[in-house]
């Protein structure tokens, strides 16, 4: 059997852990040999490959990104995209697909699985950790230890100057890395997709913690929104799966907060840094698991399951049980954590 593979959105700490383990499981226990799709939806649609084999995935467990490359090619927009992607396939000789994905990819896999027969395995994939059906993603822990990391940091330098200092991390429609990074860095403010916020609240938030003589921070998701306003974006675009492009609430909110409270206050905005650098130690033996299931859901013929961690065990799903809804932060998580505020 020839098994491809394709990782696709945004890149992710742990997906080159992914590939390794498949390759290195299919080629020594099952004699597969692999083709690797180059940027996402694109490889399979361009016949654009690349040869993955036991020498080809060597060493690349600690690094970053992904060896396939990436992007957010969406092939249901692509006149004649899926008969493309089969014929593709054919002429290949690739049999079957693992796609290592976020809500996207993995909407796109399930579609070609359910409706065009496409013989697919799914992997999750998003440092957000809002795919539904798994408990984790690999990625998440990864973007949560460097925000954790950067709040830490800003701490002194906040407290040095005594300002206000607004740490905006990834998380469109859930705020999973703000909340455990606002957590774990001791942020005194925690703002998520999930809950819109009172500005005024933020502002007695900011102030309480001046008066305790500590400068305050504030970690907030970029999709969170102020109840009496709408999602801050960079511009109007799309990309091909209809998303617009977030990030701008943390300066809008440090402006507001300096216009309300009349003290200083500056904005961090974390960006890309969170998904990029090396996989941190959980993220490599996740990504490492998931592989080994998924290369075994192959072997099994499998078709339309994503793998995906639930408890301590990797267990089979529906792809649409992961993409039929986002996870979200539970109401009263966010509020457990509310007696840190201010």
């Amino acid at each position: 059997m020839r098994v491809g593979v394709l990782t696709g959105g945004g890149d992710c700490p742990g997906l080159n852990a992914v590939i390794r383990a498949v390759v290195r499981k299919g080629v020594q226990e099952y004699g597969y040999e692999f083709t690797g799709f180059r940027d996402g939806w694109r490889g399979p649609l361009e016949a654009d490959t690349v040869t993955l084999d036991i020498p080809a995935v060597r060493g690349i467990l600690p690094r970053g990104g992904t060896i396939l490359g990436s992007s957010r090619t969406n092939p249901l927009k692509v006149e004649g995209g899926i008969k493309r992607i089969k014929e593709n396939m054919a002429k290949l000789e690739v049999d079957s697909l693992i796609a290592i994905g976020g809500e996207d990819t993995l909407g796109v896999a399930q579609r070609l699985a359910d409706e065009y027969g496409i013989q697919v395995v799914g992997v999750p994939k998003t440092i957000d950790n809002d795919l539904s059906a798994t408990d984790y993603t690999f990625g998440f822990d990864t973007a949560v230890n460097i925000a954790t990391e950067a709040i830490d940091r800003l701490h002194t330098t906040a407290e040095s100057h005594m300002r206000v200092l607004v740490v905006e991390v990834m998380g469109r429609h859930a705020g999973w890395i703000a909340l455990h990074s606002g957590l774990a860095g001791g942020a005194n403010v925690i703002l998520i997709p999930e809950q819109r916020f009172d500005v005024d609240k933020v502002c007695g938030w900011v102030t309480s913690r001046f008066k305790a003589s500590y400068a305050p921070i504030v970690c907030v998701a970029e999709g969170a929104m102020p109840k009496d306003g709408d999602m801050v974006l960079k511009d109007e675009s799309l990309d091909a799966f209809g998303h617009v492009r977030l990030s701008g609430v943390g300066e809008w909110l440090a402006k507001e907060i300096e216009r309300r409270t009349g003290k200083e206050a500056r904005t961090t905005v974390l960006g890309h840094v969170q998904r990029g650098g090396t996989p941190s130690a959980y993220d490599r033996w996740l990504a490492s698991r998931f592989g080994l299931h998924a290369i075994e859901a192959v072997h099994d013929e499998d078709w339309g399951k994503m793998v995906a961690l639930q408890g301590t065990d990797v267990v089979r799903v529906p792809l649409a049980a992961a993409t039929a809804r986002i996870k979200t932060v539970d109401p009263k998580l966010y509020e457990e954590v509310g007696v840190f505020f201010g």
